[in-house]
């Protein structure tokens, strides 16, 4: 790792171009260091370690900051299938590394046989994604392709959109159980602690259940990859013996949080655009803080907020 951070130093390029690839090495090596047991230090690079793989790691971190696109996304990654031969001998598709690196994101396999994705593709992948799934809601301005050289039963190639985001879809998961022996404050207890394992909403509804009982509806809105867990939660915290689940797609403008000043103190605001619209909204607790602080109301706290951006 040291001789490959030497040479990273050694190049031409920006900080950044290095750290970037210095980081994508970081992934590798820890991988490996955990498929041997042995400290990241003493990890030896073979094939991910030559000359054009360093290449192909530099050249990628360099063209990601010439193209300097704010978010990166990409599907979920075909491994493919069968074995490989490398220097450790014959293994098995995806590879110990490869795998390890590949941790978290969703993968598949599938009927081509061979190493569709190598560890140097998944160190890549994993710096600079920061989700994988469907593409998203997109004004695509370029195209590019990767061809490779092997000949499959489908196109070897992959293929980067270069685009303006006009909001997304993406997948995410609803857990809904009844429950009619609980009090409110129990249920409110479930909820805060639904909200702390990283549900991204909590919400209840009045309902009616057998024997004419009336009961609470607990919906619980996640990302697919925490509903194992946030089930979990819910099993502990709630009398169900059950939870139903069911996996969607929601659009979803991008969003960002600025700070704002105003005269009676900063406001973060958090705003919204995508699919032929902009939004914005000041975060309630900042406005109530400004508004206890300063003895006003709500009104008066948004009305200066309001002022500040004339």
């Amino acid at each position: 790792m040291a001789e490959i951070e030497g040479l990273i130093d050694s190049l031409d390029v920006s900080d950044k171009v290095k750290a970037d690839a210095k980081a994508v090495y970081g992934l590798i090596a820890e991988a490996e260091s955990q498929v041997h047991g042995h400290p990241v230090s003493e990890i030896h690079f073979h094939e991910v370690g030559t000359m054009d793989a360093v290449a192909d790691v530099v050249a990628v971190c360099l063209l990601m900051e010439e193209i300097g696109a704010e978010k990166i996304a990409a599907s979920p990654v075909h491994v493919g299938s069968g074995y490989v031969r490398c220097a450790h001998g014959v293994l098995p598709v995806p590879a110990p590394a490869t795998a390890l690196i590949l941790t978290g994101i969703p993968t598949y396999g599938g009927s081509i046989q061979g190493e569709l994705c190598t560890p140097t593709g998944a160190a890549l992948l994993k710096h600079f994604a920061v989700r994988f799934g469907d593409r998203p809601l997109m004004a695509v301005e370029a195209i590019g392709y990767g061809m490779g050289k092997k000949d499959f039963e489908r196109a070897n190639c992959v293929r980067a959109f270069l685009g303006e985001s006009r909001g997304s879809r993406e997948r995410i998961t609803r857990l809904e159980c009844n429950l009619d022996d609980m009090t409110g404050e129990e249920i409110g207890f479930a909820m805060e602690q639904l909200f702390q394992a990283g549900a991204r909403d909590v919400y209840t509804q009045s309902i009616g259940m057998k024997k004419s009982r009336p009961g609470v509806l607990l919906s619980v809105i996640c990302l697919p990859e925490d509903a194992d867990r946030l089930a979990e939660t819910m099993m502990k915290h709630t009398t169900t013996l059950g939870i139903r689940r069911q996996d969607m797609d929601r659009y979803a403008l991008e969003r960002r949080i600025v700070t704002k000043e105003t005269a009676f103190g900063p406001v973060r605001v958090k705003e919204a655009e995508g699919m032929g619209t902009q939004k914005q909204k000041a975060e309630y607790d900042d406005l109530a803080a400004l508004a206890g602080e300063n003895g006003l109301s709500l009104f008066e706290i948004r009305r200066s907020l309001a002022d500040s951006a004339e």
